[in-house]
């Protein structure tokens, strides 16, 4: 059994890994940390079969619960703390909270780099259609140089341009066959949107979105578009628990969730 922590557990993404924690076979639900809802019941607040389990504000309720691994999902100005203070109190993490930097990944990888320190799964979407979105589009920019993302997300979320188009452009940019720069004249300031390795990011956010990505490439007298949708946020959930189950057999730092798919798969 897996005894596992939820970090930002009051949240819209935490109360629904709390459901799918406590509802997986192996895996036990024994902390519930946020700074809202404290000492309010986890069953009563996300609907997770938790007996008296209540909401805690410490993190040190992670060690007193004995957990196993720990899931983030909180805010880019919090994770890396709440990450660090996984890696020096011996507890696995699950991290899917957007927004880290690439200087914030290396501190990561250096932290748990000893082979006394726990390991960490850090990964910008959990959903399994967007890993393979991601890998689609990689492989198409061998074929396309021009290419263009648009992400779509709820009004709340709190970056811009999301975790998933940063990791799209870096795949493509790491497989495109040359460089290309589209035309950059606007009319209206920020219009063709952000520029990331030569592939514009366009970000929208409106009520009614959840997370929706699509990747337009373009070539003389035709267009691919791949395009990805995550309707609920049970869509996000496979993707977590192969993480949770698989991060104490991870030495380490694993960046994204394709190193664990292919683990599956052998």
């Amino acid at each position: 059994m897996i005894r596992v922590g939820v970090i930002g557990a009051a949240g819209r993404m935490g109360r629904v890994v709390c459901r799918a924690v406590a509802s997986a076979e192996e895996l036990e639900l024994v902390a519930a940390i946020d700074r809202s809802h404290v000492r309010e019941r986890v069953d009563e607040l996300t609907g997770a079969p938790s007996g008296e389990l209540t909401v805690e504000a410490r993190l040190e309720a992670l060690a007193d619960a004995g957990a196993d691994v720990a899931i983030e999902f909180t805010h880019p100005e919090t994770v890396i703390r709440n990450l660090t203070w996984c890696i020096d109190h011996g507890v696995h993490a699950v991290v899917g909270t957007t927004g880290i930097a690439p200087d914030d990944l290396e501190t990561i990888r250096a932290a748990v780099a000893r082979d006394d320190r726990p390991n960490a799964v850090v990964a910008s979407n959990f959903a399994l259609g967007a890993v393979l979105m991601m890998r689609f589009a990689a492989e198409a920019a061998r074929y396309f140089a021009a290419a263009e993302v648009i992400e779509l997300h709820h009004d709340d979320k709190v970056d811009a341009p999301s975790g998933t188009s940063l990791s799209t452009v870096r795949a493509i940019h790491a497989a495109r066959r040359g460089a290309w720069r589209g035309p950059t004249a606007e009319s209206l300031d920020g219009v063709r949107g952000g520029d990331a390795d030569g592939v514009r990011v366009h970000s929208v956010r409106l009520p009614g979105l959840l997370a929706h990505q699509e990747v337009i490439f373009g070539a003389t007298g035709e267009t691919l578009t791949i395009r990805h949708d995550s309707t609920d946020r049970t869509s996000f959930m496979p993707g977590v628990l192969l993480a949770v189950r698989a991060v104490a057999g991870r030495p380490g730092l694993t960046v994204g969730l394709e190193p664990l798919l292919a683990d599956v798969a052998r």
